[in-house]
């Protein structure tokens, strides 16, 4: 009797998700694309109003596009900037309806777990040659399905981190839920008549922060009467401006521009730092209690909070299958120092791929977004080279997962140690960009202060990106996270990489105490 081959299982149908399913389409691999909404990219529809800072060269994938132009699909103008809501409509939706794919997509399926057949995370003995078993639940019935590998593209978006300081929910945050959005709202549209004329705080300071506060600029406008309220926890309110008319990215320097005057004028106040530790309800409206430059202070009362306070990984469904998380990120272990914002705030992370994302559960992998844990700053560019290399080592690829190269977009903007204060802020060192769409291109990518580099593109090409700044790969110079590396120039390859691969590809790697490949 002929056996048939297990699909690999993707979880998450946003568009490092729906890109995988194009690799393995591609590459003729049964797959099977578990989507949680009842549409592709759910997540994405609730920020369908806001434009994104990455242009559309950035935003599709190379094998997505070509299953599209075969079937007259016509790329929108590289240059021009999406909203959330054009990337799924002119994108996106079309990609998933492809006959290569739509078959194969499962929505309302949300994932519940994820294990090995007939095997818990403790037992090792064979784990590697068991099929995994993916329990998802579909219309109120729990389904399992076997698969021979799985791609965690499920992202973040739905776990926001809570308003309450310390990474913990406030007092009372909970039971004001109604009154609270995590996320971006439409503030201008779809939800207007819950914040014109109210009194709105916002908590954050990140660029989903600084475009809530710039329209609700806007919204006060039309009704005056409405209030804006800004809590933040840098320790001043500058740190959140970036270069301004020194900045090497224009766009970018005009937003910082834009929300400097509103301060400046009055139209919003600020509190910087604040820390929150307890949201009272009094009479239906909201007063937020904590401590202002080390002094217990309110905030109101309010009447609506928006929080853009980032997110993290959920990290449930993976409990019984061997995988690994930074412990202050919560991240893949292997890119930690490239995107700790406690060390840089640099926007621009070296193109990494399959030897970086493997889990000491062999493949398994978990990419996109959630491959940053709580780490800011995601490209979809970035994600789309994950998983071509991810499907390339799948399918036996090696040289393929090895050549990891992607035409990044230079920040511009860089800053190291991650202070606060004067030390800790943004130095305007650059030039203006050499054009808008250079500006556009570093705008892909950026955080939220620092010095700068480069703002043009460049191509970069490594045959194994570096964690290890030595280029002797003696067994002596091995880290302990993930093997050492020799130092990432164009020119040089990674001496562990045939082993790495040779490994893998005899299914039996060895591992460390901690679990991780050693591969010299």
């Amino acid at each position: 009797m002929k056996s048939v081959k297990r699909p690999v299982a993707i979880l998450g149908a946003g568009p490092v998700g729906l890109a995988a399913a194009a690799h393995l389409a591609e590459r003729g691999e049964p797959f099977v694309l578990l989507e949680a909404g009842e549409s592709i990219a759910a997540n994405i529809q609730s920020w369908k109003h806001v434009r994104m800072f990455s242009p559309w060269e950035y935003n599709v994938d190379k094998a997505a596009q070509a299953l599209l132009e075969k079937h007259g699909w016509a790329a929108p103008p590289p240059e021009a900037l999406p909203t959330g809501g054009e990337l799924v409509d002119n994108y996106l939706r079309p990609l998933a309806d492809l006959p290569q794919i739509k078959p194969y997509l499962h929505l309302n399926s949300k994932v519940i777990a994820v294990g090995r057949k007939g095997l818990d995370k403790m037992k090792t003995a064979g784990r590697d040659h068991l099929p995994f078993v993916i329990q998802y639940e579909q219309n109120g019935k729990r389904v399992k399905l076997e698969a021979r590998a799985v791609i965690d593209a499920t992202g973040t978006w739905n776990r926001p981190n809570p308003v309450g300081s310390g990474g913990v929910w406030g007092d009372g945050e909970a039971e004001a839920n109604s009154q609270i959005v995590y996320g971006i709202p439409d503030v201008l549209g779809e939800q207007k008549s819950r914040y014109a004329g109210k009194r709105v705080l916002v908590v954050g300071s990140g660029h989903s922060a600084i475009n809530t506060l710039l329209d609700l600029a806007k919204l006060q406008q039309e009704a005056p009467e409405t209030t804006i309220f800004w809590a933040i926890r840098k320790q001043a309110v500058s740190q959140t401006y970036g270069g301004g008319e020194a900045d090497a990215l224009p766009a970018r320097g005009a937003l910082g521009l834009r929300l400097r005057s509103l301060v400046e004028s009055g139209h919003m106040q600020v509190f910087a730092p604040f820390y929150i530790e307890k949201i009272d309800s009094v009479e239906g409206r909201l007063r937020v209690i904590g401590m202002l430059q080390e002094e217990e202070a309110m905030i109101g009362p309010v009447d609506q909070i928006i929080a853009n306070t980032g997110s993290r990984p959920d990290m449930n469904m993976l409990r019984e299958v061997r995988a690994d998380f930074d412990p202050a990120l919560e991240c893949v272990p292997a890119l930690a120092e490239l995107i700790d914002p406690n060390i840089h705030s640099c926007g621009t992370v070296r193109p990494h791929g399959e030897a970086e994302l493997r889990q000491p559960e062999k493949d398994l992998y978990i990419v996109g977004s959630k491959s940053y844990g709580r780490a800011p700053t995601f490209l979809l560019a970035t994600g789309y080279e994950q998983v071509r290399s991810v499907v390339s080592a799948l399918v036996g690829d090696w040289e393929a997962a090895r050549k990891v190269e992607l035409q990044l977009p230079e920040t511009g903007v860089c800053s190291v140690g991650g202070g606060s204060g004067a030390a800790g802020q943004a130095a305007a060192c650059c030039g203006p960009a050499g054009s808008e769409k250079d500006a556009q291109l570093v705008a892909a990518q950026v955080t939220d202060t620092g010095c700068c580099q480069s703002s043009l593109p460049q191509m970069v090409h490594f045959d194994q990106p570096t964690r290890s700044e030595s280029s002797d790969c003696s067994p002596s110079s091995q880290s302990s996270s993930d093997g050492c590396y020799q130092s990432a120039q164009p020119e040089h390859t990674d001496c562990c990489a045939s082993e790495r691969a040779d490994s893998r590809e005899q299914d039996s790697r060895e591992q460390d105490s901690r679990g991780r490949a050693a591969c010299c």
